[in-house]
């Protein structure tokens, strides 16, 4: 249990991070902003085991879960805007 509320702690602080960098108001609340770090971090380890940075198993650091997180608000962004018509 403990675990589990360390990567919601880190994954808001990564999210809100990610927030902080990619300009534009996402409006996010507390707990998807704490979803997106989550699976920035995800992402990027994807990735990094994909290009042969990483092994499997390891977790992503802090610039690569960051990354991860605004290519996550970017996309999320573009499938938004998409959904509204603009």
């Amino acid at each position: 249990m403990l675990s589990l509320l360390g990567t919601l702690l880190i994954g808001l602080v990564v999210g809100l991070i990610a927030r902080a960098v990619k300009p534009g108001d996402d409006k996010l609340g507390w707990i998807m902003t704490a979803l997106l770090g989550v699976a920035g971090s995800f992402l990027a380890s994807y990735v990094g085991v994909a290009m042969g940075w990483y092994q499997q198993g390891d977790a992503a650091g802090w610039i690569a879960s960051i990354t991860g997180a605004v290519v996550l608000l970017v996309l999320f962004s573009l499938v938004k805007g998409n959904r509204h018509g603009t």
